[in-house]
């Protein structure tokens, strides 16, 4: 993705270079049933965006060069579709706020950016804040890509020793009425299993794929969900660290456009989407509606530690709250990308592990008969 513009020199081939190489393969945001204008399509688009605004380039003209470097029919419609409302009479906050695909977090950011006077900027903004929410997806693939390729590997031998080796032993122990230990027995019933409902576990496991999404639109579900992850041991801080990042961002944005506390906590609240958080950052604005500062609401809620409380209230004494959130986003970014790497070291041997456990019991399993076969043919 790219434009075209041959009066603007510097800035413009820096993000020329910086799109190419993003369009890579390693840059691909990996989503399943992805949306046209996924979080990596919204990316690219504001950071284009705001390097044709501070050019000085007007909206119209910035959307329609945006749109002319768009490869895909969707997101060329879409943008299309907002730059006809501009010449409508519509602001670009209206435009957006029509187009589904675009949050409120979104929408109420350009809104004020419009009124301040610093749309620019906060496009600017709003690319940085996908670009880490990009980076942030593709540390937590990058780690566990190759132990999911091992955890499949894995599962195919277990899968293979099941319907092919462990079948072949027992056709031998059968013809030679050999008694069968326990061990034995377990192991052949979970291959008598695999062989009668193997298709119908495969064609569950696919339905269950495809039906993801739509299981996860349902709150209730989503809810158990998450909360379900935050109990997982190292899974929960980790998957907790990575929102935390998301949540910094959003406030950092947020204060640095001078919106309200209450304001921004709600947007902030609409744009993470992790039940566990909203349900938390609704709490925390109840109590600062009562009174309460966000410090001290921060930590009455046991999903906030004392990090961040701490230093949101240094925030409120120094009046530094958009540099504090930055500072605090910092912090969480590098922890993502700490956690993401001791993630994938942990997981790799254990999955090794845990998979010779299975390939061990096989193997005992199978060769215990055999010292009563031999007994019997000796």
């Amino acid at each position: 993705m790219g434009f075209k513009l041959n009066d603007i020199a510097t800035e413009t081939t820096t993000a020329k270079t910086k799109n190419a190489w993003d369009d890579t393969i390693w840059k691909k945001e990996i989503v399943l049933f992805s949306t046209p204008f996924s979080n990596k399509a919204k990316e690219d688009f504001y950071t284009e965006l705001s390097v044709l605004l501070k050019a000085g380039i007007t909206l119209k003209e910035a959307l329609e060069l945006v749109q002319e470097g768009q490869k895909k029919k969707k997101l060329k419609e879409y943008i299309k579709a907002m730059a006809t409302k501009l010449v409508a009479g519509h602001s670009f906050s209206e435009a957006l706020k029509e187009e589904s695909v675009f949050t409120e977090y979104e929408y109420h950011s350009i809104h004020i950016g419009e009124e301040s006077g610093t749309l620019p900027e906060i496009v600017e903004e709003l690319g940085s804040f996908f670009s880490k929410k990009n980076e942030q997806r593709r540390t937590l693939i990058n780690a566990l890509t190759y132990p999911i390729i091992i955890l499949t590997t894995a599962i195919l031998v277990v899968i293979f020793m099941l319907r092919l080796v462990v079948p072949m032993f027992q056709d031998i122990f059968e013809q030679n009425n050999v008694e069968l230990p326990w061990i034995t027995k377990m192991v052949v019933a979970v291959s008598n299993f695999f062989g009668e409902f193997g298709g119908w576990l495969l064609f569950i496991l696919l339905l269950l794929l495809v039906a993801r999404r739509q299981f996860l639109k349902n709150s209730s579900l989503r809810k158990i969900w998450h909360g379900f992850l935050l109990r997982i041991p190292y899974l929960g801080a980790f998957t907790k660290a990575v929102y935390m990042a998301q949540l910094t961002r959003a406030m950092s944005l947020l204060s640095a456009s001078k919106v309200p506390m209450t304001n921004s906590i709600e947007l902030a609240g609409k744009m993470i989407d992790f039940i566990p958080i909203q349900e938390s950052l609704q709490q925390v604005n109840q109590n600062i509606l009562k009174g309460k500062s966000l410090s001290k609401s921060l930590g009455e809620n046991a999903l906030f530690d004392a990090k961040m409380t701490s230093l949101i209230k240094v925030a409120e004494e120094t009046n530094q709250t958009e540099f504090i959130f930055e500072r605090l986003n910092h912090q969480y970014s590098i922890e993502v990308q700490q956690k993401s790497k001791l993630l994938s070291t942990l997981l790799e041997p254990l999955i090794i592990l845990v998979v010779g456990l299975f390939v061990g019991v096989i193997l005992i399993a199978m060769y215990l008969p055999m010292f009563k076969l031999g007994s019997i043919l000796g």
